[in-house]
């Protein structure tokens, strides 16, 4: 299907407003970044989350109140919001220290937690999900996440070094990081916790960037053989041009699945990009 025939767009017309919007987004990004940081969920910064299910729901104040005055490592570092449909009526409390690092005593940060909200009448409940990191995982999983990224683009630069010249390969990385560095700034600008949901995502996005940039780059091939008389520019716009269709096609509908996710995913928690149903218990090297 075509939905484009003939087109003569000059992409290249807007590139130095398209590469200043974009430091611009990235520069404010990692400033919100250098400000404020960039939070992370359990997985990566180790602590310990317990969602309670309450028969009527309590206010966030009253729940922090009662952690303050209940909690044994008091509660002022502690997370506290509503979770999940508000008809549920949970509530989600994440807490930076976890329980010892060996056996059962893994989860006694969990327990306190539960006991504090026990003691601060705040009517009857039932814990629906626990996780639990140590630091030793968060650690962990924090390089490993990092190294995933850093190979990917080590095999883009080197597939595409391969399969057409070098300098293809090191624009189709700095493209890529653009894309991941745009990514990162929307997450701090709008306080996304970074999960391993977000790094799948992210990577997720490195391919499908990587997967149009070769088939552009496959068409300023061919067009350079064809339009040898032709400026660069002139021959990367025809390019585009050519695969402006799919890449629409291509892009619109993983946009439009995005977006049905977005809006009817249900309660997983799209909108907080967390997905923490049921009782989920992650422990550190050497508990066992």
């Amino acid at each position: 299907m075509r939905i484009f025939h003939n087109t003569n767009y000059n992409f290249l017309r807007w590139r130095w407003h398209a590469v200043v919007l974009s430091w611009v987004v990235i520069l404010a990004g990692l400033g919100v970044i250098g400000t404020r940081g960039l939070p992370k969920g359990i997985e990566f910064a180790g602590g310990t989350s317990v969602i309670a299910q309450f028969d009527q729901a309590p206010s966030v104040e009253a729940v922090r109140a009662a952690l303050n005055k209940n909690y044994a490592g008091g509660g002022q570092d502690a997370v506290v919001q509503a979770y999940g449909d508000p008809t549920q009526r949970q509530v989600m409390v994440r807490v930076p220290q976890v329980g010892a690092e060996q056996g059962a005593s893994l989860s006694a940060t969990a327990q306190a937690v539960e006991e504090a909200l026990r003691r601060g009448n705040l009517g009857t409940f039932k814990v629906v999900g626990t996780e639990i990191v140590g630091p030793a995982v968060g650690g962990e999983l924090t390089q490993k996440g990092l190294w995933a990224f850093v190979l990917s683009l080590v095999g883009i630069l080197a597939y595409i070094a391969f399969r057409f010249e070098f300098a293809f390969a090191v624009g189709a990385v700095v493209a890529t990081i653009h894309d991941v560095l745009v990514t990162f700034a929307l997450l701090a600008f709008f306080r996304y916790d970074l999960t391993l949901n977000v790094i799948a995502a992210i990577l997720t996005v490195t391919g499908y960037s990587t997967n149009d940039t070769i088939v552009i780059f496959d068409r300023v091939r061919e067009n350079m053989r064809k339009m040898r008389r032709d400026s660069l520019g002139e021959v990367i716009n025809a390019s585009i041009n050519q695969t402006l269709g799919r890449t629409i096609i291509t892009a619109g509908t993983a946009l439009l699945s995005a977006i049905a996710l977005f809006l009817f995913g249900g309660e997983v928690e799209i909108h907080d990009l967390k997905s923490q149903v049921g009782e989920t218990l992650i422990l550190p090297p050497g508990a066992l």
